[in-house]
């Protein structure tokens, strides 16, 4: 049986820091004009939170703007996402956390208006990032439809981040970018390996030029392109995603033959990882259940 997620992601030049979210929302609510059907809207990292400053007065500025999850902009931007009805994962915030800290995250608000998720980045680009790190991954349920994780930027560089939210069920990773950097060409390596691996669906939305390299990139559970934008021009992606093949392709095999979530064997000796003090359990091994 088909679960089909009709999304966009939205390759856009980040807004400055403090631009109303009034603005934003007419950005948003014209990507849904034009891709009515939409259930879940996409946008890059740190997409409210633009600017044109040296690194010291940059590090200064994301301070001053941070808030906590339950401050005027969140809540702005809840209302947005109830007003229109969609998914909405506005990209990643500042967020102002309970001790002071401040933290790099990715939300997702619901179409009641709810903050249905939110993940704090674990792994922000040292040295040139100032947030600290989340110690958590998370994944989310959209109603009827299926599981996402949450995935920031330089994330995806660590294989056990998308490993860990596949295991925790998760059918699609929403990796929000905001790469300026040269390396954008190896982030889509990363995108279709994290892919193949885990057989799941991979949506990888960078920042427009001038600021960010662009390429955005959304794959399929075997590595596939569904869409791309070629180069750092502002560009929509949208594509319906069957969730169901992810099911298929983790039962049929990836091309028909690889199904590494069924490497193990109940009873088994488990495999140590010593660099994590842990070990693979082939008891533990397969992904956890949607219970959809």
């Amino acid at each position: 049986m088909q679960r089909i997620l009709p999304l966009i992601a939205v390759q856009a030049p980040p807004r400055l820091i403090g631009e109303p979210v009034k603005a934003f929302a007419a950005e948003v609510s014209s990507a849904v004009e034009t891709h009515p059907d939409s259930k879940l809207v996409v946008f890059p990292e740190l997409h409210l939170f633009g600017d044109s400053f040296p690194d010291l007065a940059r590090t200064e500025a994301l301070q001053a703007a941070a808030e906590p999850l339950d401050g005027p902009r969140v809540n702005q931007l809840r209302e947005l996402a109830a007003d229109l009805g969609i998914w909405l994962v506005p990209g990643s915030v500042c967020e102002r956390g309970p001790e002071g800290q401040l933290f790099n995250t990715q939300l997702v608000l619901s179409p009641r208006g709810e903050l249905a998720a939110y993940y704090r980045k674990v792994f922000p680009w040292r040295p040139s990032e100032p947030y600290d790190p989340g110690d958590r991954f998370t994944t989310v349920d959209l109603d009827g439809i299926g599981r996402v994780g949450l995935n920031i930027c330089y994330d995806a560089w660590f294989p056990e981040v998308s490993r860990q939210l596949a295991w925790m069920g998760a059918e699609v990773i929403l990796n929000v970018v905001k790469t300026t950097t040269p390396d954008r060409r190896q982030e889509l390596v990363l995108a279709r390996a994290n892919a193949i691996v885990n057989q799941l669906f991979v949506v990888s939305v960078n920042c427009a030029g001038p600021t960010g390299q662009g390429r955005s990139l959304i794959v399929d559970p075997e590595g596939n392109t569904i869409a791309e934008a070629h180069d750092d021009a502002p560009a929509l992606l949208a594509a319906e995603l069957d969730l169901a093949a992810v099911e298929h392709v983790r039962a049929r095999g990836t091309e028909g033959s690889v199904r590494p979530w069924s490497q193990f064997h109940s009873g088994e000796p488990a495999i140590e990882l010593p660099i994590y003090q842990g070990r693979i359990d082939p008891d533990t091994w397969a992904p956890t259940s949607t219970n959809r």
